[in-house]
């Protein structure tokens, strides 16, 4: 199920990137930040609210990293996509899986457990060989005038693997996905006001705003299933098949904007999907909880 969840994730987040797409002729990236924040708060706050799950939680420094990390990520990604052809920004921002298992790898040795780095190294191998596919199907490139911008998305992804294994830890001291997902909301909500305070905002009075809400709601979605997987599931499981959101991305933009697919990109996607299967067999073979994965 937790396979599933994250599937379902990267296709909600996939139609969130459609909605933004369409909207950013008329609102900038803090903007949509903020939009996003406003919509994805009112929703969880209602749904918590009919679940009777209560929004006081008494780890509130483990939310405070989760999004300071969580945000940061955002915001580079946001620039990395502004200085970066997109294809480049949406493979810096997937690198987060390999930092995952890096750190997995890491936490693992640091407890004497070579054994189960051992035992997890075919799953490890699934991650790298799924960001091989997420190349192939994107073929990003970078100038040397982008070099900067190529950083600050390097550490985007760094920041966003933080968030998701601070996002498993909120779940194993038992938070629930909705007051996770709230106080992230709410923090995304904070950094577009401050953001558009500064800056300024545009007009609602636009077709394109009327993708905002869509756009909340998928974003909403998205994160309650990523956090659900997340919590739940294998840590270097789901970070490969987050790759899946690649090829969700790619078929929208076949269908909806008319994109090329050349032959090595629909082989990525295959490697891609691969991966994600040959994940889930591995770490069904795997311990149930390796020391690793208790971040």
């Amino acid at each position: 199920m937790q396979a599933a969840w994250m599937i379902a994730a990267s296709l909600f987040f996939a139609g969130m990137g459609v909605c933004i797409k369409f909207a950013s002729g008329s609102f900038g990236p803090l903007e949509v930040v903020f939009y996003r924040g406003v919509i994805s708060v009112v929703f969880i706050g209602v749904l918590a609210r009919s679940r009777g799950v209560s929004l006081r939680t008494h780890v509130p420094m483990m939310h405070v990293w989760r999004n300071v990390v969580g945000v940061a990520s955002l915001v580079a990604w946001f620039y990395a996509i502004a200085n970066l052809p997109l294809s480049t920004a949406i493979t810096l921002n997937y690198m987060s899986g390999i930092w995952i298992a890096a750190f997995v790898i890491g936490g693992t040795l640091a407890m004497g457990q070579l054994a189960d780095v051992r035992r997890q190294g075919p799953l490890i191998l699934t991650v790298m060989a799924g960001f091989a596919g997420v190349i192939l199907l994107l073929r990003p490139t970078l100038e040397q005038n982008q070099l900067f911008a190529g950083l600050v998305g390097l550490l985007g992804s760094l920041m966003a693997a933080l968030a998701y294994m601070q996002v498993a830890a909120l779940g194993r001291v038992g938070e629930p996905e909705t007051r996770t997902v709230f106080y992230f909301s709410l923090a995304a909500l904070l950094a577009g006001g401050l953001g558009m305070l500064a800056l300024g905002a545009h007009t609602l009075a636009t077709w394109q705003a009327l993708w905002l809400l869509p756009m909340g709601l998928l974003a909403a979605l998205g994160q309650l299933c990523m956090t659900r997987a997340y919590t739940h599931g294998s840590t270097i499981v789901v970070a490969n098949l987050q790759y899946s959101g690649i090829v969700f991305g790619a078929l929208f933009g076949l269908t909806l904007f008319g994109d090329h697919i050349p032959p090595l990109g629909w082989l990525g996607m295959a490697l891609i999907i691969a991966c994600g299967m040959a994940a889930t067999v591995l770490r069904a073979r795997a311990l149930p909880n390796p020391p690793a994965e208790e971040f």
